[in-house]
C-alpha cells in the first residue's frame, strides 16, 4: 500500500486538496496514485460530479489518469455525450428525445459522435480551467497551460497552451524525454522514490539513482 492510498488530504489542514483517487467512486474513471486536485471554489471531493462532464455510462467511455499528475482547480474533461452527431443533416440530438419522436429508444448514443476514452498520462500537469476534450491522449510529463483547449492528443513532455491547445515546446531534449520514458519514474517504490526526490527537482536526470 503507497502512502496516497491512506487518506484524502495530503496537506495537515489543507481542505482544498485531494488525492483524487481516494474521492472516485465512479467504476469508469480510474487515477493513479499520488494524482491530486486542488480546488478553492468547490469542495474538491466532488471532482466526478463538477469536472467530468456528460459522462454516462450508456457509452462506456473512461477517463484514466496516470500517477503523480497535478490537476488545477476548475479543470474539465468533457465527454462523448457532449457531442452531437455531424454526420446528420441536423445537429438536433432527435434520438435523445425518443419518447417525443416514437424512436427507438436503444438508438439513443446516434445522437452523439462517440469519440472514446479520455486518457492522461504520468506526472501530467492540467492548468487552471483548462479543457480536455473527449478522445484525447495525453502523455507522460506534459503541461497543458490555464484555460487550454485539448482537442488533440498532447504527445510526452511537452508543453500546450491555448484555444485550441497547440504545442509551445518541449520540456527536455529528444534523448533526456527518451530516457525519462524508459526509467519511468513514477513506477518505482515510494522508498526508492523518496531517496530520488532531490535528483528529480534538480532537472539533470544522470543524477536520479
Amino acid at each position: 500500500m503507497t502512502i496516497s492510498e491512506k487518506k484524502i488530504y495530503p496537506r495537515t489542514n489543507d481542505t482544498q486538496t485531494v488525492y483524487l483517487k481516494n474521492v472516485i467512486t465512479d467504476p469508469n474513471i480510474n487515477v493513479g496514485d499520488y494524482t491530486m486536485y486542488n480546488d478553492f471554489v468547490y469542495d474538491p471531493r466532488d471532482f466526478q460530479k463538477n469536472n467530468v462532464l456528460y459522462h454516462y455510462p450508456i457509452n462506456s467511455d473512461r477517463l484514466i489518469i496516470g500517477k503523480f499528475c497535478s490537476i488545477a482547480c476548475g479543470a474539465k474533461f468533457i465527454f462523448t455525450s457532449a457531442n452531437h452527431t455531424l454526420s446528420s443533416l441536423s445537429t438536433y440530438p432527435f434520438p435523445l428525445f425518443f419518447e417525443e419522436w416514437d424512436l427507438d429508444k436503444k438508438n439513443v448514443t446516434d445522437s452523439w459522435d462517440n469519440k472514446g476514452d479520455i486518457v492522461i498520462g504520468n506526472d501530467v500537469w492540467i492548468g487552471y480551467e483548462a479543457v480536455v476534450m473527449q478522445g484525447v491522449t495525453i502523455g507522460d510529463g506534459a503541461i497543458i497551460g490555464a484555460r487550454a483547449i485539448v482537442t488533440k492528443d498532447v504527445p510526452p513532455y511537452t508543453i500546450v497552451g491555448g484555444v485550441p491547445a497547440k504545442p509551445i515546446r518541449k520540456r527536455f531534449s529528444d534523448e533526456v524525454i527518451s530516457q525519462l520514458l524508459s526509467i519511468k519514474w513514477w513506477e518505482w517504490p515510494d522508498e526508492r522514490i523518496k531517496k530520488n526526490i532531490s535528483a528529480i527537482q534538480s532537472g539533470n536526470i544522470h543524477d536520479l539513482k
